[in-house]
């Protein structure tokens, strides 16, 4: 290598990285400590409107300045990356406001509420050439990421079906989930949007063909989203080559345990399925199919909450450029919209 390629190599790489957290509730301050834990990061601020998310956060960052707002946030000089953590309503306005001073984001899932709204973010930071990153935290467990090697590989033959299950027997505890203004919708955009991602991206992102889907509210089909949110959604997704996704998702349903979740493929010459272990929210395992054989693929206890934070703060570290693959955030936008269209339109 030559000095001039050289020290344009040694321009890309980030020097720790300065940032700032916006939320720093439970998962936004969980998000901070995997961070902080990858010893790559300098955080210089901490912004939420309580003071108490504000104080626990600070004890894992003495020297962070302590804010209320995304305003002062954005006041803070140097800053090369914002880590959202805010209820869904605002993280396409939030994002596109850091983007567009130069700011790369990560953003807690949805980022937006609609595909609108994903694409304006998406837009603003290929405009600003700046890193874009989602939390699709499932794609940081052990299990999904074997799943998709042997996907990949080719160790299933051609998959055609795929069944994703999620079910929590609590739903959110925050009031601003039930209000279709703020969360953009009920289940389906809180945990559905985590099957799509995770069924698209094991399978390379294919064309969906078509979307079949219901939506219930309280037991009884969801008719004005305006005014409700779906606690129960069940769709169906064709793709291309033949391949059918089947999802199922809800809150407070009598699953008989905390919490049901299941990414399962089956191709015709294996299956793979990934499942949390005695109804835990944490918890999975994932096994290899042949047959009636087994084969373990990962099992509990892996440490994957924040892996997808890590891996962004990694991936800034090395370059803050935009990332094309943050493009495919719209197919997952676009299947979410056309469940909802779906569903309104029996």
């Amino acid at each position: 290598m030559t000095a001039t390629a050289s020290s344009h190599a040694q321009a890309s790489v980030m020097a720790r990285p300065r940032i700032g957290f916006l939320g720093v509730g439970w998962i936004g301050r969980n998000r901070m400590e995997a961070m902080l834990d990858t010893g790559l990061i300098e955080t210089v601020a901490i912004a939420d409107a309580l003071s108490d998310n504000r104080g626990a956060a600070c004890l894992l960052a003495p020297n962070a300045a302590s804010l209320d707002s995304l305003d002062a946030l954005l006041e803070e000089q140097s800053l090369d990356g914002i880590v959202i953590a805010t209820p869904s309503a605002l993280h396409a306005q939030q994002s596109i406001r850091a983007l567009e001073r130069g700011i790369s984001v990560f953003c807690q899932k949805p980022l937006g509420r609609d595909l609108n709204e994903v694409r304006a973010v998406i837009d603003a930071a290929r405009a600003a050439d700046r890193l874009l990153g989602v939390d699709l935290s499932y794609r940081g467990t052990a299990g999904m990421r074997a799943i998709r090697d042997r996907v990949t590989a080719g160790d299933l033959g051609e998959v055609h079906a795929i069944d994703l299950t999620f079910h929590n027997a609590y739903g959110p505890d925050k009031p601003w989930f039930y209000d279709p203004s703020l969360s953009g919708g009920g289940c389906m955009m809180d945990l559905g949007v985590h099957l799509i991602d995770l069924a698209l991206w094991a399978l390379d992102f294919p064309e969906v063909e078509s979307i079949d889907a219901d939506l219930f509210s309280k037991g009884r089909p969801l008719t004005d989203r305006a005014a409700q949110v779906e606690d129960y959604g069940v769709a169906t997704i064709r793709l291309a080559g033949g391949k059918v996704v089947r999802i199922a998702c809800s809150w407070h349903l009598h699953a008989g345990q905390d919490a049901a979740i299941a990414a399962e493929f089956y191709g015709d010459q294996g299956g793979a399925a990934f499942r949390n272990v005695g109804g835990s929210f944490y918890d999975f395992s994932a096994e290899l199919f042949h047959g009636t054989a087994r084969e373990t693929l990962s099992m509990p206890c892996d440490p994957w909450g924040g892996q997808m934070a890590a891996a962004w703060i990694q991936q800034l570290a090395r370059s803050p450029q935009f990332d094309p693959d943050c493009e495919r955030l719209a197919a997952v936008a676009t299947v979410l919209d056309g469940i909802y269209a779906a569903a309104m339109a029996r």
